[in-house]
């Protein structure tokens, strides 16, 4: 693995912008829209729409405006202020999948997420299992500009305000629809963030080295900082509570929420803070296009701990929504995976051998190695040929020794100019 090239990076510094919706400019306008389109963008389901407009037709410009003036409004992957921009935007589009992809063991991509997606079959992924980058907490290898549905050019997870990174997170999930299986389960990994003036690290490993006084550096020397004055209501030192609104907008784009499960890590960084208690937890969002996701619980007990089976000891005989797992050591040069364990047992329970599992953040491959041990197919997205090189020489590892060594194919590293991401559908 290449030793990590520092790629220079804003400062993050939450000035949320101030705009507001121009109703005079489209009052009277002569477009339609379908309600299935407009239901994602007002975050109201087809149901309450039809209950708001008083009609089952086409939806008009005054129709879109009367849902943005209802008390059930909230945002969810473009601001108020964009949404029939958006609209108009999607009907000229064409959604052509450039360049389709066939799953027959293992496909890896080098592409940025939004972008690779729309070379996925419709209907074809049964889990999706991933951990994002967080926001304002990591520098990344190749991180790559991203321009994204509500007008923002921004690496993912360098947002100038929590509120950018939850709708590129939720931007992500809707155009994930498209690639679930009716009965498919999405597993999200997520940590929150405090609104804190801090510096923004390449690791753990850094981080626990400045905490041990191996970092001299000024606040002036380091790669990228993240400010805490500027948001329009977050204060210094509070917590942005962004798993829970994730989770909210996933609801309102169509999703199921079914569970918010706890992540006990049997390890954490300490953190020198006097004024409230230590982190030891993530979030896992388990999400579903249907309320009766394929699921089997028996995997708990059947499966090895090490590949997600119960964690004897630690948990209960009973699967609950807190799982107590160990945090990943960063192997593979990469500064924040998970354990094999957390994608193993999500992978166990929501899917059959032969089933496709979709890790759209690869990094190192642990998902990628879960998958091929277990006799799924699996599809790795990632923007950096270092973590994609990385991921490809350990899942063929795994292939090799399971089902032969010419059953690996070599990885799919096209698209990996660095442009920015226009294609939003």
């Amino acid at each position: 693995m290449p030793k990590r090239t520092p790629v220079p990076l804003p400062d993050i510094k939450p000035q949320t912008p101030v705009a507001a919706l121009d109703r005079d400019a489209w009052a009277d306008r002569q477009e339609t829209f379908e309600v299935n389109d407009v239901a994602p963008l007002v975050g109201m389901s087809v149901t309450f729409i039809r209950k708001v407009v008083g009609h089952r037709g086409a939806l008009s410009t005054n129709d879109v405006l009367l849902l943005l003036d209802q008390d059930a409004y909230a945002e969810t992957f473009v601001k108020r202020s964009q949404v029939l921009d958006f609209l108009c935007l999607r009907k000229d589009e064409v959604n052509d999948h450039h360049d389709p992809i066939s799953v027959e063991t293992h496909v890896l991509i080098t592409q940025s997420v939004t972008d690779a997606l729309s070379r996925i079959e419709s209907r074809t992924v049964q889990c999706v299992v991933t951990s994002t980058p967080y926001w304002g907490m990591r520098i990344y290898d190749d991180s790559t500009p991203v321009t994204w549905a509500d007008g923002e050019t921004s690496i993912y997870g360098h947002e100038q305000t929590p509120e950018g990174f939850i709708r590129h997170t939720v931007q992500i999930l809707w155009q994930l629809q498209r690639v679930l299986t009716p009965d498919a389960s999405v597993w999200w990994n997520l940590m929150d963030t405090y609104n804190t003036r801090t510096q923004i690290r390449g690791s753990a490993v850094e981080a626990l080295r400045a905490m041990q006084g191996h970092d001299d550096r000024k606040w002036s020397e380091h790669e990228a900082r993240r400010h805490s004055a500027g948001h329009s209501y977050l204060k210094d030192g509070e917590q942005s509570m962004i798993p829970a609104r994730v989770a909210e907008r996933a609801s309102r784009i169509g999703y199921h929420v079914k569970s918010v499960i706890t992540w006990a890590k049997q390890s954490s960084l300490p953190e020198p803070q006097n004024s409230r208690v230590s982190r030891g937890l993530e979030y896992i969002l388990h999400l579903s296009p249907t309320r009766t996701p394929k699921f089997d619980k028996t995997a708990y007990r059947r499966v090895q701990p090490s590949l997600g089976g119960r964690a004897v000891g630690y948990e209960p005989d009973k699967l609950t929504d807190v799982w107590v797992m160990p945090t990943s050591a960063g192997g593979g040069g990469h500064g924040a995976q998970f354990p094999m364990a957390l994608p193993g047992r999500c992978i166990a329970l929501t899917t059959s051998p032969g089933d496709v599992v979709l890790d759209p953040f690869v990094g190192s491959g642990n998902s990628g190695v879960v998958a091929r041990c277990t006799d799924r197919r699996f599809v790795g997205i990632d923007v950096s040929p270092a973590y994609i090189a990385t991921s490809e020489e350990r899942i063929n590892a795994i292939t090799a020794s399971r089902f032969g060594s010419d059953s690996s194919p070599a990885p799919d590293t096209r698209g990996t100019q660095r442009f920015p991401m226009t294609d939003v559908g």
